[in-house]
Parts: structure tokens; C-alpha cells; sequence
């Protein structure tokens, strides 16, 4: 048992934030993410029965942000889904200011294939089994 890390954050995870360095990008994929496909040439870490806020905030207690423009990068709605209601991009933006000094300002949006894309290229990516549409974020890492 170590002190201080959130319970959510499995051996495999730690191992994987402690790996990664500055400007290596991670994943945390909601439910719907395509996690398997998109980790053929990164580190898949599944995280079953943990929704994307609990596991960005866990995160977040140990993962410095970079300190490009938005390190947090959430996926965008589609132009068919722009009236969906996305209240979790809220708790996201409140997440993040718990643990950024610059708040929401940290936090950006990207379209669907270009998260598809940079996903592809991360260091790993975290499934969560987040029910919430358009739940999906990269966090860019930062220096201590």
C-alpha cells in the first residue's frame, strides 16, 4: 500500500503515469471510446467500472500539466449531435481548475477524427466505462 494515491489508480496505471514524460500524451476513453483498436501501438490500461470524472480527478492528483495553450483536450460533438446535452464537459472543466491553476482555460476541444488521430499516436490510453456522450479527453503531460 502506498499513501496518497487514489484508490482508482491500479499498480498498471501508476507504473504508467510514472513511465510517461513530459509531452507524452494520455487517453481516458469513455465507454464508447474504440479503446482496443486505437491502443494497437500504445499501452492499453482498462479501468472497468470507473466513470472518466473519477478518473481524471484521480489522475490529476498525480500528472502535472504541460504548459501548452489546453493541455486537456476534450472530443467535440459531430455537426449531427451539436443540440446534445454534454453536462459532463462541465465537471471536466471543474476537475481540471481543482488541480490547474489556469482553471477551464487549460481545457480545449477537438474534433472526433483528430482525437481518433492523436489518440493513436499517445502514450496510453485509459478505458473507463463512462456512460456520459462525448467523454473522452487527452492530457498532455507536464513538467514538476
Amino acid at each position: 500500500m502506498l499513501k496518497g494515491i487514489p484508490d482508482v489508480i491500479s499498480p498498471e496505471l501508476l507504473k504508467v503515469l510514472a513511465e510517461m514524460g513530459h509531452g507524452d500524451c494520455l487517453v481516458i476513453g469513455d465507454a464508447n471510446y474504440p479503446a482496443a483498436s486505437n491502443a494497437k501501438d500504445n499501452i492499453l490500461v482498462r479501468c472497468d467500472g470507473v466513470g472518466a470524472t473519477t478518473m481524471l480527478d484521480a489522475i490529476l492528483t498525480l500528472f502535472p500539466l504541460d504548459e501548452v495553450e489546453h493541455p486537456v483536450l476534450i472530443m467535440n460533438k459531430q455537426p449531427q449531435h451539436q443540440d446534445l446535452e454534454c453536462p459532463v464537459w462541465d465537471e471536466f472543466k471543474e476537475i481540471v481548475a481543482k488541480h490547474d491553476p489556469r482553471g477551464a482555460d487549460a481545457v480545449g476541444f477537438i474534433e472526433r477524427f483528430d482525437f481518433y488521430e492523436k489518440a493513436k499516436k499517445s502514450y496510453a490510453i485509459v478505458a473507463t466505462t463512462e456512460k456520459a456522450f462525448y467523454s473522452c479527453l487527452i492530457l498532455q503531460k507536464g513538467c514538476l
